[in-house]
């Protein structure tokens, strides 16, 4: 058993090698010749250079190669032999090298510390690996020390030292309080990189006495506690501000070094009160784009992957409002050794020439050494053709003997880099590998193709002949090809015949003889016809067929290009196809397929089915359930089973369903297993491992399916390798260090044994990583730890059980867990559009620094202040959310005339990346807001006096004032319109010459260097000449005041009584009279005189059943009486109805009624005064503000917004001066809408030209409110909030 598995690794690794000839060589895969042919060794896995190992576990220094013969192992330990056998802890694994030092009984890991090299030798030469230097990981305790309380002034600076003890590897350290919180940092308090705690000043809230630093040992998995540390902060005051000064590094300057390929982290702290803000820059050039990251709120500056050109000078700046200090470091990039161009394995043949090339860089520049077979090249053995010419080894006529392994060591003072690479010289004489008299067969006029495949060193050349003693083959008949293959394009009768392949080298000749016959092809020479059948009657289609007699022909027959029903009314003969009985099932194109060992023909024919004579009716039903099954041929995978078919009730069984019940892992759940056509009783079933079967059968028809059959007796298969491995392999890490991989768990009877396991296996994509394995338990969930940030991986799940594993899965690709980004979006231009819309541009970062799937870009922007009034209001900060890798979208709903600020961060799943620098922009001027409020007061015979308040949003500069007035009759007729244009610094104006007793509508808003704004309307009336003498008009545009009347006369009759009511326009105090009488009749009219200046009447004592004319009157107006109104009393009932209104109970129901609303009228009263004055009465032509009228829906932009402030000013009391509509609506004076309409899912997208396809939310910042930018006019639910 072991040997099979050495040649099943030799062959594989010189599949693998000789994959990377340099020489024509060329090695077929024949498993045979593999096994013959040698091969030096070649390391195959290896433990890393420097290998840190937890002292609780045993050591594993790994050590794997491959060659033929296999090869033996050796060690050495600092550089002298290291015998195994002597020492009882250690143990080599069986055909490896691998050690296995024993620490968990009894070994102490510090006593095995060292450099370890280990030798794999055969008879072909010696590879050797890297010097692995093993270290014991150490996490050791912290030192005691007494620890003094730390009083400090506020406004000094602070540090809080750490110095946590060395360890190997060096600590992870935090810093926390007593409750294992985090302490939070800032730009004012932060950690070093060599984890001491800085405050650049401190503050009264610094005051605490557990301040406590941590180190985290991750090898060994254990976290080491500091003593507390107490700050105690006093104050003084006043506090004194101070320039800033650096607290690391110190100096002016200072030198840092680092290697090629590393991070590079450089760092300056600074006090100062401001606290400083620090800013990096490059002497004499710039940051490297795309590998510069600031953190530590910009502390630390970190170049990641630096190489020699990041060299010179890092300037970093501290600056506050007192001065700024600076600090240079001169950075050098050193660089270990690393490959231009590596050696790699040569397969040669005698006598021909090769390279070995070992090239590599670093700085300082790597020294090349070469060893041979382990051992410097210079006490190595000679070897005659073989030159070293610095980083070339030149190989001439070369020799079998010339076979060894060399190995290319490049250092310097940084580290070095060792490759080994064979010269694998092979002499091998010619070998045939076709088999001999292999028979070749060709149909006629058709191509030929004889193969030889050989193998040689030095590579044979190949001849061919005819016949024993035929001549060699030449000539545009035959094509000879690279690999041996002999090619006659065309073959024909007298091609059939002996070949003799020959190859030779200097080293041999061989021969081999093939056979070629060429045959007739196959024809039909009597295909099949369109037929007509009548229903229920017979067919027969023919195919008569012509062969070559050494060939056996084989004839499938298909209906419409599928097999045939699985029915007995089928009959297929030797050269013909019949059909009884035939449906019109059967209509349809059959196919006569013949089929040869060397060529296929066919023809095809329609057959149409018509209609039949009627037939009586038959009763159908579903059929009897099968009975009587029987198991028989019981084997591990298969087994048959028979039944007898039930009474099919006048309707063919068409199929039978065939279901198992799995008795050991699902009893009583019976699964589908097959289908078989209703002509068969029998059928050899497919079995699965580890399965306790049992069986029945259900029979079909076109009716329906039967009732199932009794079961089967059970039969216990026995256990196997699971046949298939978990579907669904996933990976997707859950933190930024960890892979999480999932996988649906096999079903129960899929185990096919017990003791069912799963063998874990990953590694990094994209890197020359070797798996990493873990068998766990019949789970379904496995986290890899330790993880670079999003990296993707390999991932392959495979299923095993106690008797093996399943075959070898296929692998998917995962990815590690995200972190956050790590680079702001670049290059942030902003386009402003309009006055309220802006579109906004930015350079995608790049994907390496997302460190995660990319999810979009979030622009935040946010409201400065107003540019028409100088004063700052609560910054809302808006977010909007660009779904995918976009670089642009919109900005809607933006204030005219104000000064913004945004900027934009990257997203990925694991959140949001730093914010770009702010970028600000200022939206230009707008059309103003109505004004806040118009009174008008002061009426005189011909005069009003004009008030008004500037609009509650400007939205630019105000130039001037509209104003627009005209008369309005008691018709409701309007006069001319008048316009006024009043300076913008004007808050009140006097309107003279206007007529006494006239009533004027005014029309007023305001303006700016855009437009004019909405406008706001009011009425008033001029008031009457005290001696009631009509003045003469005085100037254009002027209403003349009309004489008073009475209209819109309405009456209410009932039995004996009307209600007769009007409308009066005129002088006030005027006393009213009704006349009545019979209508139709020359009778004076009837005079009632009306109590007071009241609008209505009751007539009494009217008699039922007549028709009445009314019309009424004003005492001392000679002639002003209104028109004639006609009304009817009702008929006269028998039993007269009492009036409701003038019973007691209803009456005094009105009166409480009335007293209720009194009451409530005060409460309201008094809650007004609490809160504001409020208006009673609104103008249906109340001022509305553009800026926050919603758009229509057909015209192609935004819907209406409000903003997320709106929601917490709601409650606010109205705004002396705000209006009500005559709609029973509030309209605000503030935007009162929100863009979280504009949300996914919502109808907040725009199209695709880079507009708005964002979420949006809302933030606030508290900032002291000045003005009342802020204020908003109240909702009607905010009306009613004040008054309760």
């Amino acid at each position: 058993m072991m040997k099979k598995k050495s040649i099943s690794a030799s062959k594989a690794s010189l599949v693998f090698f000789l994959c990377q000839m340099i020489s024509a060589l060329d090695v077929p895969l024949d498993s045979k010749l593999l096994e013959e042919l040698s091969q030096p060794p070649t390391i195959t896995q290896q433990s890393p250079k420097d290998y840190i190992v937890d002292p609780r576990e045993n050591i594993v220094i790994q050590c794997e190669a491959k060659g033929k013969p296999p090869p033996s192992f050796s060690w050495t330990r600092n550089g002298t032999h290291f015998d195994i056998d002597k020492d009882e802890q250690v143990t080599m694994k069986p055909n490896s090298g691998t050690l296995v030092i024993n620490i968990m009984n009894g070994g102490k890991a510090e006593a095995y510390e060292g450099v370890y090299q280990c030798t794999a030798r055969n008879e072909r030469g010696a590879a050797i690996s890297n010097n692995i230097v093993i270290r014991p990981s150490r996490s050791p305790l912290w030192t005691k020390e007494k620890l003094e309380p730390n009083q400090v002034r506020e406004g000094d600076s602070l540090v809080l030292h750490c110095r946590p003890p060395v360890g190997l590897p060096p600590p992870i350290i935090f810093w926390m309080d007593n409750a294992f919180q985090r302490l939070p940092q800032s730009e004012r308090v932060s950690q070093g990189l060599n984890g001491d705690l800085y405050f650049s000043n401190v503050q009264p809230e610094d005051t605490r006495e557990d301040y406590i630093c941590y180190a985290r040992f991750n090898h060994t998995q254990t976290i080491q506690q500091k003593q507390p540390i107490s700050v105690k902060v006093f104050s003084t005051k006043p506090v004194t501000e101070r320039p800033p000064i650096l607290l690391t590094p110190t100096g002016t300057t200072s030198n840092k070094v680092e290697l090629r390929g590393n991070v590079l982290l450089l760092e300056c702290i600074a006090a100062g009160l401001p606290t400083p803000v620090i800013r990096w820059i490059k002497e004499g050039g710039e940051l490297p784009a795309n590998r510069t990251f600031f953190e530590n709120f910009k502390k630390t500056l970190k170049i990641i992957d630096v190489s020699e050109a990041d060299s010179g000078n890092y300037k970093c700046i501290a600056r506050n409002i007192l001065g700024s200090t600076h600090h240079v470091i001169s950075v050098t990039v050193k660089a270990a050794p690393y490959w231009i161009t590596a050696p790699r394995n040569l397969v040669l043949s005698p006598g021909e020439d090769g390279t070995l090339i070992c090239r590599a860089n670093g700085n300082p520049k790597p020294s090349i050494s070469w060893l041979a077979n382990g051992v410097p090249i210079a006490i190595a053995p000679e070897d005659p053709s073989r030159k070293v010419d610095g980083d070339t080894i030149i190989f001439s006529a070369v020799q079998e003997r010339s076979s060894a392994v060399y190995q290319c060591n490049a250092s310097n003072e940084y580290g070095y880099l060792l490759a080994n690479a064979f010269v694998n010289v092979l002499a091998e004489p010619p070998r045939i590998l076709t088999p001999a008299n292999k028979l070749y067969q060709v149909i006629l006029d058709s191509p030929a193709l004889i193969d030889c495949a050989y193998f040689g060193s030095p590579k044979p050349e190949i001849e061919w002949f005819k016949g024993v003693k035929g001549s060699i083959l030449r000539g545009n008949e035959y094509v000879f090809h690279d690999n041996g293959t002999l090619e006659i394009p065309v073959a024909q009768k007298d091609s059939t015949g002996t070949y003799t392949c020959v190859a030779r080298n200097e080293l041999g000749k061989i021969q081999n003889e093939v056979q070629l016959e060429v045959k007739d092809p196959t024809m039909i020479i009597k295909q099949p016809e369109y037929k007509v059948i009548q229903r229920y009657g017979h067919v027969s289609f023919e195919c008569i067929i012509k062969h070559d007699s050494t060939l056996i022909p084989t004839v499938i027959w298909l209906k419409d290009n599928d097999e045939l029903p699985d029915d007995e009314r089928f009959l297929v003969g030797k050269d013909n196809l019949t059909i009884m009985n035939v449906t019109d099932k059967d209509d349809g194109t059959y196919t006569c397929i013949v089929n040869t060992t060397l060529d296929s023909v066919s023809a095809s024919a329609v057959l149409t089915v018509v209609a039949a004579p009627p037939t009586p009716a038959i009763i159908y039903a579903r059929p009897n359930p099968p009975f009587d099954l029987e198991l028989t041929g019981q084997l591990e995978r298969s087994i048959e089973l028979s039944w007898i078919p039930g009474d099919e009730n006048n309707s063919p069984i068409t199929s039978f369903v065939i279901e198992y019940e799995d008795g050991l892992h699902e009893p009583g759940v019976w699964h589908y297993q097959t289908e078989v056509p209703g002509s068969q009783t029998t059928v050899q079933l497919k079995l699965s491992p580890y399965v306790n079967y049992s069986f029945r059968v259900i029979a079909v028809n076109e009716i329906g399916r039967s009732q199932p059959s009794e079961p089967s007796e059970q039969y216990l298969t026995k256990s196997a390798n699971p046949d298939e491995n978990p579907s669904n392999v996933q990976g997707i890490g859950s933190e930024p260090d960890n892979l999480v991989i999932t996988w649906e768990s096999l079903k129960g009877f899929q185990s096919n044994g017990p003791g069912l396991q799963y063998k874990v296996s990953w590694r990094q994509k994209d890197v020359d990583d070797e798996w990493t394995s873990v068998v766990v338990a019949n789970v379904s969930k496995y986290i890899v730890s330790g993880t670079p940030t999003f990296v993707p991986y390999e991932i392959k799940v495979q299923a095993l059980n106690d008797l093996g594993y399943a075959p070898e899965p296929s692998e998917v690709i995962g990815h590690s867990g995200e972190d956050l980004p790590m680079v702001a979006p670049g290059n942030v231009q902003v386009h402003v559009i309009n006055s309220t819309l802006a579109k906004v541009h930015w350079d995608p970062v790049p994907l390496k620094s997302v460190r995660g799937h990319l999810q979009g870009y979030k622009v935040y922007y946010w409201k400065v202040q107003s540019l028409s009034r100088r004063s700052k209001r609560h910054i809302e900060k808006k977010i909007l959310t660009f779904r995918g890798n976009k670089t642009f979208g919109m900005l809607p709903g933006l204030e005219p005339y104000s000064s913004y600020k945004l900027n934009v961060r990257v997203v990925n799943g694991k959140g949001e990346g730093p914010a770009s620098p702010d970028k600000v922009f200022k939206t230009p001027e707008g059309v103003p807001s109505s004004p806040s409020f118009l009174k008008i007061t002061n009426p005189t015979l011909d005069s009003l006096t004009l008030e008004w308040g500037s609009p509650t949003h400007p939205n630019g500069v105000l130039i001037s004032y509209i104003l627009k007035f005209q008369p309005i009759n008691n018709t409701h007729e309007l006069g001319p319109l008048v316009e006024i244009r009043i300076p913008a610094n004007e808050s009140s104006l006097i309107l003279k010459n206007l007529n006494y007793s006239t009533r004027y509508k005014f029309y007023f808003n305001a303006q700016t260097s855009v437009g004019s704004g909405s406008q706001i309307t009011e009425e008033a009336v001029t008031i009457m000449d005290e001696a009631g003498i009509p003045r003469p008009a005085v100037g254009a545009g002027k209403v003349q005041p009309l004489y008073p009347r009475i209209r819109n006369v309405t009456t209410a009759a009932a039995e004996t009584y009307a209600n007769i009511s009007w409308e009066y326009e005129g002088p006030d105090h005027a006393n009213f009279y009704v006349e009545y009488g019979v209508a139709g009749s020359k009778e004076d009219w009837k005079k009632e005189i009306v109590n007071g200046s009241r609008s209505f009447f009751v007539l009494k004592g009217l008699t039922p059943g007549t028709a009445y004319k009314v019309r009424v009157g004003a005492e001392g107006l000679s002639g002003f009486r209104s028109s004639e109104d006609v009304f009817e009393t009702g008929p006269a009932m028998a039993s007269r109805q009492v009036d409701i209104a003038t019973q007691g109970w209803f009456i005094g129901l009105m009166c409480a009624v009335a007293l209720l609303i009194l009451i409530l009228l005060i409460v309201c009263f008094i809650r007004r005064n609490k809160g504001g004055k409020y208006p009673v009465k609104e103008k249906e032509d109340a001022h509305a503000d553009p800026e926050i009228q919603p758009m229509k829906e057909d015209d192609g932009t935004f819907g209406e917004y409000r903003s997320l402030e709106s929601d917490a000013e709601d409650h606010k009391p109205l705004k002396k001066g705000s209006r009500t509509p005559s709609d029973r609506t509030v309209k605000k004076e503030d935007s009162d809408d929100s863009l979280v309409d504009y949300g996914e899912g919502v109808n907040g997208q725009f199209n695709e030209d880079g507009s708005f396809i964002g979420q949006y939310s809302g933030k606030k910042e508290k900032e002291p409110a000045e003005g009342n930018e802020s204020s908003e006019a109240p909702s009607p639910v905010n009306a009613m909030n004040s008054f309760v």
